[in-house]
């Protein structure tokens, strides 16, 4: 039970620095957190779409970060490191963070959700969700959800695809939470198959089927046949040719020695 109370403890930490993370770099953009544990101490990598605004001029913003996740949330040795998100519009929190702001500034929920929806698809994206749930209309609570492409619920891929974003938009009616759902542009699901066709080298180096022992006995013997057929159709028509040539004098000799009519004597005129 000592090693479970253990995980259970710093996984409560962990969370707790990211919400407080959340709130200090709201204004740069939050865009994730993954923490990791080395040898040399705690590695924070933090996503912020304007880096500059989490640093600080001459770091200074950024040091106190450091100092607080040693006296507060009790890291040792922790070292900040801020990456820029190359491509906001695909990152699941920072879409959900601005979806909220557009909630509090008086947007209406279908018209911000519709234009979330399609910011997203319009980055690239293969699939996303947006969930706004609170009370949006009247005192009751409801919740809407907005969709296009394809997304994952459950199993391997939900978990290594699909990235989850959720915030809190503070409104007169109350409070509405705001869920964003992305599966990312380079998505592989496990039904999709790629079939790469043989190179010309590969189907040159590849070895010819072999017929059976019957076919290729079947095939020898018309060949054999043709074979022993062409000298004897040849010497038939040697010997054509030759009766042909001696029948061509005999021919000539009967139309010499034929002899030519007599003329018939003209009949004289009277």
């Amino acid at each position: 039970m000592a090693g479970e109370r253990k995980i259970v403890i710093e996984n409560i930490r962990r969370v707790l620095l990211k919400e407080y993370l959340m709130k200090k770099t709201e204004r740069a953009g939050f865009g994730g957190l993954d923490i990791q544990r080395t040898p040399l101490g705690t590695r924070v990598t933090l996503l912020a779409e304007r880096p500059g605004l989490v640093i600080g001029r001459r770091g200074k913003s950024i040091k106190g970060l450091t100092q607080d996740m040693i006296t507060k949330f009790e890291f040792d040795n922790p070292q900040i490191e801020v990456e820029e998100v190359k491509n906001p519009a695909v990152n699941a929190q920072i879409m959900a963070d601005k979806l909220a702001s557009a909630l509090e500034r008086g947007w209406h929920f279908r018209r911000a959700g519709h234009s979330t929806v399609r910011r997203i698809m319009e980055s690239g994206a293969r699939g996303c969700q947006v969930t706004i749930s609170g009370k949006l209309t009247g005192r009751r609570h409801r919740t809407e959800k907005f969709k296009q492409g394809h997304i994952k619920h459950c199993g391997e891929p939900k978990f290594i695809w699909m990235k989850e974003g959720f915030s809190v938009a503070k409104v007169k009616l109350g409070v509405i939470g705001v869920k964003v759902l992305i599966m990312q542009s380079d998505a592989k699901l496990p039904d999709e198959i790629d079939i790469i066709p043989p190179s010309v080298e590969e189907v040159a180096e590849a070895p010819s089927e072999e017929a059976p022992e019957g076919e290729e006995e079947a095939e020898e013997e018309p060949v054999a046949e043709d074979k022993k057929a062409e000298p004897e159709a040849e010497e038939a028509k040697k010997e054509a040719k030759g009766k042909a040539k001696e029948e061509e004098p005999k021919k000539e000799e009967k139309a010499e020695e034929a002899p030519p009519k007599e003329e018939e004597p003209k009949k004289e005129e009277k």
